[in-house]
């Protein structure tokens, strides 16, 4: 890609702006960030460190005021304002990234996307689970049919965390769109739907297990896919002894894999992508996962499964491609649409006590 790299305003800079958004911002090219919006000292400094040419904002208001300057907004705020902000993003003329969830419903997904479309402006999600190393090797594994037909998807995506953190994730205020259902559910239930299509039903368990705590960090949702296809998604904080993140069942076999993707680790850990050291998204041998029939990953059985490398950079690259050359945009708001009607069904369900039908 060559040309003048596109500029690139950040809102944001806690957790998903600094350890996320940023870096694979910088790695990519074709993007240069420019402006980082955050009002809180500390982390203005902070961004001021990691980034020395970085422009910083103390408002989107103020970043905003000078959208001619830019060519893309990427919205990494606390999730009661991803609306309001990509909405005045797409009305000040600029493509806008958002985090997941884009929306608390998936009536107002729908509305943004439409503003996008009515406007000409990319609106992608920033669905980053989608380049884990173990859902890229498991479509590889699906794609050369090596399961067969899938008759059941487990995915989890579980933690031991058994004292609240605090803080807006964790509020029990329905405004703040807290709670792990919206938090490690979007990636979950976005995962099951990209590779097994629209759910027909959902039904699904909340709870609220922690001394302290306001809102679910204990949630099972069960779906059943139009292509026949059962999910079953984990997402909790309260879980001592974790599961395996993916166990697949098909007609010829099934691969099981356990750990996490290394690439959040390496973030928080200040390595970037195309950095000296082991390769990105690699990971050793022995957390490969299992392909096998009728034997115990647990004792050895089936067969080892390279797995791929994650590849977290590839999201920010296809932004660039789609602005620059009119490629795809790698994830849309129609699509992030589908997974909020799943996630509201689930917290119908949970709540009455009853499968929801879509």
């Amino acid at each position: 890609m060559t040309g003048t790299p596109l500029r690139v305003g950040l809102i944001g800079y806690g957790l998903a702006g600094s350890v996320f958004h940023a870096p694979l911002i910088a790695a990519t090219e074709g993007l240069v960030l420019d402006t980082v919006v955050t009002s809180n000292p500390e982390r203005q400094e902070q961004a001021r460190a990691e980034f020395p040419d970085v422009r910083v904002a103390v408002s989107a208001d103020e970043l905003l005021a000078r959208a001619d300057e830019l060519d893309l907004v990427v919205i990494a705020s606390p999730n009661k304002t991803h609306v309001p902000l990509a909405t005045a993003a797409l009305k000040a003329g600029l493509p806008v990234v958002v985090d997941k969830p884009v929306a608390g419903t998936a009536a107002e997904a729908r509305e943004l996307a439409a503003l996008a479309e009515e406007r000409g402006l990319l609106l992608s999600v920033f669905q980053n689970r989608r380049w884990d190393n173990d859902f890229l090797t498991l479509r590889k594994l699906l794609d050369e049919g090596e399961l067969g037909d899938v008759r059941r998807f487990e995915s989890r995506f579980e933690r031991w965390r058994p004292l609240p953190k605090g803080g807006w994730r964790e509020s029990g205020d329905p405004a703040e769109i807290g709670g792990l259902l919206y938090d490690l559910g979007s990636h979950v239930v976005d995962q099951a739907l990209v590779l097994f299509g629209p759910a027909q039903s959902v039904y699904a368990e909340a709870d609220v297990r922690r001394p302290g705590a306001q809102t679910d960090d204990d949630t099972f949702i069960a779906l059943t896919h139009a292509s026949g296809v059962r999910s079953h998604l984990y997402v909790s904080a309260t879980t001592a002894q974790l599961g395996p993140r993916f166990r697949v069942l098909g007609s010829k076999a099934g691969y099981v894999k356990y750990g996490l993707d290394p690439q959040e680790a390496a973030l928080r850990e200040g390595e970037r992508p195309g950095g000296a050291g082991t390769e990105w998204g690699t990971e050793p041998e022995e957390l490969w996962g299992r392909v096998g029939a009728g034997e115990s990953p647990a004792t050895g059985g089936g067969r080892p499964e390279r797995t791929l490398p994650g590849d977290y950079p590839a999201y920010y690259a296809a932004v660039a491609r789609a602005l620059t050359d009119g490629g795809p945009n790698p994830v849309t708001a129609v699509e992030a649409a589908a997974a909020l009607d799943v996630l509201e069904a689930a917290r119908r369900s949970a709540r009455d006590k009853v499968a929801v039908t879509l």
